[in-house]
């Protein structure tokens, strides 16, 4: 690439930092990419979304078109910082790819380099050791002048002692939970609650031809941002979350005035949502994971005690991975390339260790480290609490008060 063309878009990438960057010192540095960063990492952290071949794609394209940088894709995550799993990325190889869900690098949600299983004790008890330092061997010997991690909050986790040992890297947040802190939305969301949706529209006629109460487990195990806004699209009868815990019997008496109007109810669960003075239901242990606890079950339990407690017939249907999969909605394929984009915005600009963010419907950068242990939750006076309980919409805790909030810019 010639001079007074890298030139030019070095101005235009930093002036586009200029009108939405928390930092305006930071990204009115003049611009050191070019002889700094020749060749660049990126991997997919975490479970799969919608979104992240479109994040790939971006990044990968920006950086080879606009800069001249070499790609380099890490297989499988973590795992492959660890076991030297790598590739080059060209444009013909990201080409094709924005409409495709899951990843083309592949995944792992399993391996944290901090505390990863590196064998068993005689008596079969894993054996878990710090291999930060092989993620770095393997990054020393690809020559990678920076990193950029797609992921939620335990990828961004893992990738922290990483950045701390000197290495640059940039975080793009994906999670269909939208529960990243720094970001309003993060990709892969909006289509896990499209898919959602579309299945608890599903249920509505089943229910209503059978006069059934219909449970819908989805995901979301601390935050229940995806059962909020599908129950809410679905005009589900009662939405139970992690931030609100909830009580049986006030469920049951809901769901017995719903039977005497239209003759049927419909439910969406999160799968962390815990009754008052309960505890949320493990599905089971993963002894080989370094966060072995597997939610899954609520779904169930609270059908059960529903066709106890009123005596109506109550189905359960468990969502499951199928809100991970499939392609990515028309708004998440823009949203992910947006945040590619930025990614190497950002990382043009001589920034170190930052995630990529929209706040507002500002696309900007939060320090990496600032995300590291915590969630964004769905807070109490969520204006879509507030519309959903004036609709009459339960949470199964009983209030019927209903907060008068200001409507932020961005819903999300």
């Amino acid at each position: 690439m010639d001079a007074s063309r890298r030139r030019a878009i070095s101005a235009t990438v930093r002036g586009f930092l200029r009108a939405g960057s928390r930092d305006p010192l930071t990204a009115d540095r003049e611009n050191s990419l070019a002889p700094s960063i020749r060749r660049l990492g990126i991997l997919t952290g975490g479970g799969d979304c919608p979104g992240l071949n479109a994040v790939i794609r971006a990044v990968a394209k920006t950086a080879i078109l606009q800069y001249g940088i070499e790609v380099v894709g890490i297989e499988d995550g973590f795992q492959g910082l660890i076991e030297h799993r790598v590739r080059p990325l060209t444009v013909k190889d990201v080409s094709g790819i924005l409409t495709r869900g899951g990843t083309i690098l592949g995944s792992n949600n399993k391996c944290n380099p901090s505390r990863y299983c590196t064998g068993r004790t005689d008596t079969g008890e894993p054996i878990w050791e710090d291999v930060t330092e092989r993620c770095l061997t393997t990054i020393r010997r690809e020559r990678l002048d920076a990193l950029i991690v797609i992921g939620g909050d335990g990828t961004m986790a893992c990738a922290a002692p990483i950045a701390a040992s000197g290495i640059n890297v940039i975080g793009v947040p994906k999670t269909i939970d939208n529960d990243l802190v720094g970001t309003e939305i993060t990709f892969g969301f909006l289509t896990a609650v499209a898919t959602a949706t579309e299945a608890l529209d599903r249920l509505h006629s089943t229910a209503d031809s059978h006069h059934r109460v219909m449970v819908c487990e989805v995901m979301g195990r601390n935050a229940g941002w995806i059962a909020l806004t599908s129950g809410v699209a679905s005009g589900s009868d009662v939405i139970l979350l992690p931030e609100i815990p909830f009580d049986l019997r006030k469920i049951a008496d809901d769901i017995e005035r719903r039977m005497r109007g239209p003759g049927f109810a419909i439910v969406v669960v999160a799968e962390g949502a815990r009754p008052f003075n309960g505890n949320q239901v493990i599905g089971r242990i993963d002894p080989m994971s370094h966060d072995p606890i597997r939610l899954g079950g609520i779904g169930n339990l609270v059908a059960t005690e529903i066709a106890d407690l009123t005596g109506i017939e109550t189905r359960t249907t468990v969502l499951g991975h199928t809100q991970r999969g499939g392609a990515p909605i028309a708004a998440d394929r823009i949203l992910a390339t947006h945040f590619g984009f930025h990614a190497m915005a950002v990382l043009s600009c001589g920034k170190r260790n930052r995630m990529v963010v929209r706040e507002n419907n500002i696309f900007s950068d939060i320090d990496l480290f600032e995300t590291v242990g915590k969630q964004r939750l769905v807070p109490h006076d969520h204006p879509l609490i507030a519309a959903a309980r004036a609709i009459g919409t339960s949470f199964g805790d009983g209030s019927k008060v209903i907060t008068a909030v200001a409507m932020p810019a961005a819903m999300m």
